[in-house]
């Protein structure tokens, strides 16, 4: 088809708004009602809990970790193109798994079919935004979040009125259809020009004699720009990062399978049991962006760390609410206050990633946490299930996710704080170096000049690309073999007096 060409910030970019949150809608919100056929596809299948759960497992374990494998497909193909092919694949997905004979084809067919296209359309719909929006972007994604936030409003509802006449099998039919707007939603988003040619590079072809060689080093090459292992290993703020939230998630995802089930175990109506999701999708269309406007004001810049760890912990201690009942009034409180941390967490999760790791490093750091979190969602419901089976109780479901939940809490917390002091111990180092040096510049006179190249030694950080302008007091003899501090101003002022340098660069 012809490709007509948008500019970025223009009137096509809200048409595309729209579709990126219908395409959100359709693939994040949809997890969340898999809950209501758990119980028919147990009773179907004669399958024990674990075995059933694999099934939400496997969808939001693909959907998390295809996120390198989209990347390659939008970078070779374009957003549109992969938008659509995710299109095509969740409605084959499910068109398929209405005619599943066993749970194992139900596996392929409705968890990993289905999570791999629903990955495809999400992630190129996300990325497809930040080309059409630049001034408006932090609003425009703000929007597009109230899109998972009706998905998980509307899915249940739907899932629930099509289960009491079609039954599971027909249900999944008619899924197959609605995952087909993915399609149009694709169609949409149309190629945004840009002012910058693309630079067209040559490289020589691989040696013929050792081909499989060359095939590893590529592949090496692949893992290494989309996967930030590197970052993993040098960055410990990431890495706690990272960990953190593996282990949150064994336990975050758990309400979500498993709410509608022990609402119906506790002889919750099933109208009602399905609600109680719809609640939880209904708040977060409301406190998914406040949440994510407080967290972007300067005043919260330094805690969002600690925010981010409050509300892993309020989450964990909100299940330990509803394990104690299962009334159904009580189970709508729970469902209100489980929103505000799930808007929280929502809000938080890649905004404290990007205050961690540098904004050149963040897709590579994405990349490699989306992936590990995959096998954290994959491990999770089944785990879950192996523990329902044993002891014939919903309660220690939602108990084993509290205890996932505020333990990765106060791990992050307290490591984010020792952090916080340790580098604060390095910079009163330096700062106590500095100053010394200073008093003893002054006491000898401003003609000796006293080892400045040990002074920018002594901080090993580097300079930050851009702010130049901004540095004072490192003499270029030592700008140019080392790594400067960007000082504060006033310190830097009286070294510069006291040493005759020349004026800041």
């Amino acid at each position: 088809m012809p490709q007509a060409l948008e500019h970025a910030d223009g009137s096509w970019a809200w048409v595309v708004l729209l579709a990126t949150m219908v395409t959100q809608g359709l693939t994040l919100g949809f997890p969340t009602c898999i809950g209501i056929f758990f119980t028919e596809l147990q009773w179907e299948f004669q399958a024990s809990n674990s075995e059933t759960s694999w099934i939400p497992s496997i969808l939001m374990a693909v959907l998390h970790m295809a996120g390198p494998l989209c990347s390659i497909l939008v970078g070779r193909f374009g957003c549109r193109v992969t938008t659509m092919l995710g299109g095509v694949l969740a409605s084959l997905g499910m068109v398929a798994s209405s005619f599943s004979r066993n749970l194992s084809q139900l596996y392929f067919t409705a968890g990993f079919i289905t999570g791999l296209g629903m990955c495809f359309s999400f992630q190129s719909s996300v990325t497809v935004l930040g080309f059409y929006f630049v001034r408006r972007r932090v609003l425009a994604n703000a929007l597009a979040s109230m899109g998972v936030s009706l998905g998980i409003t509307l899915w249940p509802l739907l899932s629930r009125y099509l289960l009491e006449d079609l039954g599971w099998r027909g249900t999944f039919l008619v899924f197959g259809g609605v995952f087909l707007h993915c399609c149009i939603c694709g169609a949409i988003m149309r190629p945004v020009a840009t002012s910058v040619a693309p630079e067209t590079k040559e490289y020589p072809p691989p040696p013929p004699e050792t081909p499989a060689l060359g095939c590893v080093a590529a592949c090496g090459r692949t893992i290494q720009r989309h996967l930030a292992f590197d970052i993993l290993r040098h960055n410990t703020g990431y890495c706690v990062y990272v960990l953190g939230v593996m282990w949150s998630l064994l336990g975050f995802p758990l309400p979500q399978v498993f709410l509608v089930p022990y609402a119906m175990w506790h002889r919750v109506d099933e109208q009602q049991a399905a609600l109680l999701i719809s609640i939880i999708g209904f708040s977060n269309i409301f406190l998914r962006p406040l949440a994510g406007l407080m967290a972007g004001r300067p005043a919260f810049a330094s805690h969002r760390k600690y925010l981010f760890s409050l509300a892993f912990l309020l989450n964990g201690l909100t299940n330990l609410v509803c394990a104690a009942s299962g009334d159904f009034w009580v189970l709508v409180g729970y469902c209100l206050v489980y929103s505000v941390s799930m808007s929280g967490i929502g809000a938080l999760v890649f905004q404290v990633l990007m205050d961690i790791v540098p904004m050149d490093q963040f897709p590579r750091a994405l990349g490699l946490f989306t992936v590990l979190d995959g096998f954290a969602f994959l491990i999770s419901p089944p785990l879950a299930g192996l523990l329902l089976d044993a002891t014939n109780n919903f309660s220690y479901v939602f108990f084993m996710s509290s205890f996932f939940l505020i333990s990765a809490a106060l791990f992050m917390g307290g490591s984010f704080y020792a952090l916080q002091k340790k580098e604060q111990g390095q910079q009163a180092v330096v700062a106590d170096t500095l100053e010394q040096d200073i008093f003893l510049e002054a006491k000898d006179g401003p003609g000796k000049q006293r080892s400045p190249v040990i002074m920018c030694q002594s901080s090993r950080l580097p300079c930050p690309a851009g702010v130049n302008k901004h540095l004072w007091g490192c003499p270029a003899s030592s700008r140019t073999s080392h790594e400067c501090l960007l000082w504060p101003k006033a310190v830097l002022q009286t070294k510069q007096r006291a040493l005759g340098w020349n004026s800041p660069t």
